[in-house]
């Protein structure tokens, strides 16, 4: 298995195909199993990256909880991507949190990223009053792994429930961390993206309709996707209406080398 070590930290990756790269990340306590619909599609196209962000499935989960924060995660995509594919621009996207860290890579590293897919994804807040209360839910879900372990993930969505962790320390970090918002930064940036951008949400993922809604109409030339019957991960509830969803938009980034 693939890992490069970051300051001390080892992150595992996987890639898949060849092409232009395209790089997912899953959400908060999940983990890369969650793209595996995904992998025999995508690959035959482009050079799929997938990876766990620190603290989660294959990768280290460091005990200093200054070693997890939006900034490490943007630095750790950097890395793989750089360790990977060079200086290639990539398509970078993800689901909820990995969704949130790829606007957030894209604001750092603009020249990198050829185009944007945010999945189920809130795009942070301007309120401070609404950051706030948002923190304090990311403080609650550490709380709950520290209290419950891993059988906190049962009463979770489908690609938590159904990902590999070595323990839930990393989870609880992670929340510490890499949950937490600091600034408006992200959802300020919006209108200043400059790449095609694709936002996929399921149509019963109530709690991030709106932020999806935000985005779409923020976004310059931002396509939407609603994913009917879907939840929170609809890459793992409705996998053909993704996946199609998914090709029809990257087909007008990268033409298909064959067809499809």
């Amino acid at each position: 298995m693939p890992y490069i070590n970051r300051s001390g930290v080892s992150l595992y990756y996987a890639t898949y195909g060849s092409g232009t790269p395209l790089l997912l990340s899953h959400g908060f306590s999940a983990t890369s199993e969650m793209w595996s619909g995904q992998i025999a599609l995508l690959s035959a196209r482009f050079k799929l990256i997938l990876w766990d962000m620190r603290g989660h499935g294959k990768s280290d989960y460091p005990e200093d909880p200054a070693m997890y924060s939006e900034q490490h995660t943007v630095a750790d995509m950097e890395a793989i991507l750089a360790e990977v594919c060079g200086t290639k621009r990539a398509i970078v996207g993800g689901l909820s949190l990995g969704g949130y860290m790829s606007l957030a890579f894209y604001l750092a590293h603009p020249e990198r990223v050829k185009a944007l897919l945010i999945i189920d994804t809130g795009p942070g807040f301007k309120n401070d009053a609404a950051r706030d209360g948002w923190n304090k839910y990311a403080l609650q879900t550490a709380e709950r792994f520290e209290q419950h372990g891993l059988r906190r993930l049962e009463k979770m969505s489908v690609e938590m429930k159904t990902s590999t962790h070595r323990d839930a320390k990393g989870l609880a970090l992670a929340g510490r961390g890499m949950l937490i918002q600091k600034s408006p930064a992200v959802i300020k940036s919006l209108p200043n993206i400059k790449v095609p951008s694709l936002v996929v949400v399921g149509a019963n993922d109530t709690p991030f309709l709106a932020g999806s809604d935000y985005m779409s109409r923020t976004i310059p030339g931002c396509k939407t996707l609603v994913i009917a019957d879907a939840g929170h991960a609809a890459n793992i509830d409705q996998p053909q209406a993704f996946n199609v969803g998914l090709l029809n938009f990257l087909a007008n980034i990268e033409p298909a080398r064959g067809s499809l």
